[in-house]
């Protein structure tokens, strides 16, 4: 593979900004202990000091109307929230014309490139498409370097040796020449292969789906391989399917972040008032409510969500961010 050009990675782009490195990130986000911003963690070995509450751009996000989805952007990256997350195969369908996560991120954040956290996803499994799929997420997001790029979606399909001398090795060619910073993969399907890739490969980042239902074992398998490797890893489906019916917002966001290794939970927000809840949870952690909730209780409580009838993205063929219109 050859050296990618990061100049061409960003024709049409409106800033152009170039790369910085983790220490002049690290100086930018000072404002950590703002108490009128969300509270920052570090993220395992990569250093970054991330939001706990990160900006999920899928499906939720996506049903968001232009004219709102813009606000609701706004307002998080305002509320001091530095972690935004896309993949390219979020995306919203109107007609012939698709607007997804990657074109909303490429219209508000190159402003705030310098201030914040980007992560997106590798869909393919051929390293021979990497480049390609890269050259398109950066240019969508108007942008010439990805902090985090995690390999989307692992399942009890993948495997680890292929994925070792494919896409794995593609995905450390591109953190030698700057274009990503941070590699990972993302998985809400197989905790036994998630803690198979984090024994075997050098793993920056995990993005793992774990909430009080405990479905699919990923806090008991994958999480220790995790923290074992200082790994960042960040919580995903911590409220889908699950807030509201018999637990609070506020119960699932401090089970999340109440565990042992994870620094930010990851929500997409439909509507901008869940939005500014889950912003004010975050600004009272750790506060008025640390060590409010009893996690057994919690989980002996919502055990019975625990499957495909309850969760939609634990169903067979579930693909997150694609909404029809």
């Amino acid at each position: 593979m050859k050296k990618i050009s990061r100049r061409k990675f960003i024709e049409h782009s409106v800033l152009g900004t170039a790369a910085i490195s983790a220490s002049g990130f690290l100086a930018s986000c000072s404002d950590s202990g703002n108490s009128n911003q969300v509270p920052r963690r570090v993220l395992g070995k990569t250093g970054l000091e991330v939001s706990i509450l990160s900006f999920g751009g899928g499906s939720q996000f996506c049903k968001n109307q232009g004219g709102e989805w813009e606000k609701i952007m706004e307002e998080a990256i305002q509320s001091g929230v530095n972690l935004f997350d896309t993949a390219p195969s979020y995306s919203i369908y109107k007609g012939d014309q698709a607007l997804g996560s990657d074109e909303r991120f490429g219209q508000i954040l190159p402003p705030y490139r310098d201030k914040v956290t980007i992560a997106t996803k590798l869909e393919t499994r051929n390293p021979d498409e990497v480049k390609k799929e890269i050259e398109g997420s950066l240019s969508r997001m108007k942008t010439d370097y990805i902090d985090i790029l995690l390999i989307h979606a692992i399942k009890d399909s993948d495997s680890v040796s292929e994925i070792e001398k494919g896409v794995y090795r593609e995905m450390q060619k591109l953190k030698e020449e700057g274009v990503i910073r941070f590699i990972g993969f993302s998985s809400m399907d197989s905790a036994q292969r998630s803690k198979d890739l984090l024994d075997n490969l050098d793993m920056d980042v995990a993005l793992l789906a774990m909430n009080a239902t405990r479905y699919g074992d990923f806090a008991e398998l994958a999480l220790p391989a995790a923290i074992k490797q200082n790994t960042g890893v960040i919580s995903m489906k911590v409220m889908r399917n699950i807030v509201g019916k018999d637990a609070t917002p506020r119960e699932l966001l401090e089970y999340a972040w109440g565990q042992d290794g994870v620094s930010s939970t990851l929500i997409a927000h439909y509507g901008i008032e869940p939005l500014r809840e889950n912003i004010q949870l975050a600004k009272e952690y750790p506060g008025k409510f640390m060590a409010s909730v009893d996690r057994r209780e919690l989980e002996y409580r919502m055990a019975k969500y625990a499957g495909p009838h309850a969760l939609c993205w634990a169903q067979p063929g579930y693909t997150d961010g694609e909404y029809i219109a």
